[in-house]
């Protein structure tokens, strides 16, 4: 048995189904091994025994409009939690602005599944966002920031949350074309960069997402 590697997410044996029963199906997306043996990762149901690659170019065929970037200066433990939010929602691409490494833990082995690109400095990230024809939304509590609740996001856009203890960098805040802040009701100064991302692209998914599609098996 190998030892998984540090940061690696190892799925408990419990999840999924076992081998297929009967004759095997025909097609070139299935996996004969997990037809075989079963299939125990974290996919939906719609996607059992389907090879790795089928799945992802599936995924690519109906991924939405928009994209997020999220800072990690600091090594944000949160980015694992928003790439696997960000696979729920089908986000185009996830964005890592800052060191390349990031704790992939949270993200529940997700990461298989979702395109992502990193960006050496907040320059680079928003001139690639420039040439895409995407909008730069940032995500955060700052004075002057609209409510995300009231406001129109663009349906080809990227959001972008900032590390967990500072929020947004004054690098984000100048190229943003916007931002945004969620109500907050509480003592709490700011909630995590997770439930941040989850809460923006729910928003944008009740604004621009088929909702019917997303409730589908």
């Amino acid at each position: 048995m190998t030892t998984p590697a540090e940061g690696e997410f190892v799925e408990p044996p419990s999840h999924g189904v076992g081998p297929w029963e009967g004759a095997p199906p025909a097609g070139s997306h299935w996996d004969p091994e997990l037809l075989r043996d079963g299939d125990r990762r974290n996919v939906a149901d719609r996607y059992r025994y389907w090879i790795h690659d089928a799945i992802v170019a599936d995924l690519d065929a109906r991924r939405h409009g928009f994209h997020i970037a999220i800072e990690n200066w600091q090594h944000d433990f949160n980015i694992g939690s928003v790439v696997r939010t960000a696979n729920a929602f089908l986000a185009r691409e996830v964005h890592i602005v800052g060191n390349k490494r990031w704790n992939r833990r949270g993200a529940m082995v997700t990461d298989r599944y979702q395109h992502i690109r990193h960006h050496a400095t907040v320059e680079g990230f928003a001139a690639w966002a420039a040439d895409a024809g995407l909008a730069v939304v940032g995500i955060d509590n700052l004075p002057g920031s609209v409510p995300l609740e009231t406001y129109e996001l663009p349906r080809e856009c990227v959001l972008v949350f900032g590390q967990e203890s500072v929020g947004l960098s004054d690098a984000v805040r100048e190229v943003a074309d916007a931002t945004l802040a969620i109500a907050q009701y509480g003592s709490t100064r700011s909630i995590n960069a997770g439930a941040a991302a989850a809460i923006a692209m729910h928003t944008w998914v009740r604004q621009h997402g088929d909702i019917a599609r997303g409730h589908q098996d």
